[in-house]
């Protein structure tokens, strides 16, 4: 068996299309008019209700029991982007995990969660920048050395 990909329900295929497509970069894999799929595996379906076999009114909104994923080696630069994007609505601010990771969370136009985060190969690099060992780097991610080398590579 394999997983094949993720499939998202939204009331507007084409503005979320350009949402993915602005802010992320996807690239369209195939466009089956009210269902399109990207090259990452994240595909996009209008009228989810017909599709599932399932009542109109049992797709849901904020369920906040999942988000998309994202990561990024530029997070600094992508906050950026997503400032200027218009409409855009957070659920919080930036926060720092304990493990050194910045992110922040938003919602897409029907309102499923979205997480971006810094590459993790880039806080350890940012670690080592501000003149941490590696072995300080290590206690602070709780994570072996053996396993930061192998990010770091």
């Amino acid at each position: 068996m394999k997983f094949t990909g993720t499939v998202i329900s939204v009331s507007d295929v084409n503005a979320s299309r350009k949402f993915y497509q602005d802010l992320f970069g996807l690239e369209l894999y195939q466009d089956y008019g009210i269902n399109i799929s990207f090259t990452c595996g994240l595909s996009l379906q209008q009228e989810f209700d017909w599709l599932i076999g399932a009542p109109k009114e049992t797709v849901m909104k904020r369920s906040h029991n999942m988000e998309l994923a994202f990561e990024t080696r530029d997070f600094d630069g992508f906050l950026e982007k997503l400032e200027q994007y218009p409409g855009i609505e957070y659920l919080g601010e930036v926060i720092e995990h304990s493990w050194g990771q910045r992110v922040v969370r938003f919602y897409d136009p029907d309102s499923h969660l979205i997480e971006v985060g810094e590459n993790m190969t880039m806080v350890i690099e940012r670690f080592l920048f501000t003149g941490m060992t590696m072995e300080e780097v290590s206690a602070r991610m709780d994570v072996s050395i053996e396993d930061l080398t192998k990010l770091l590579s």
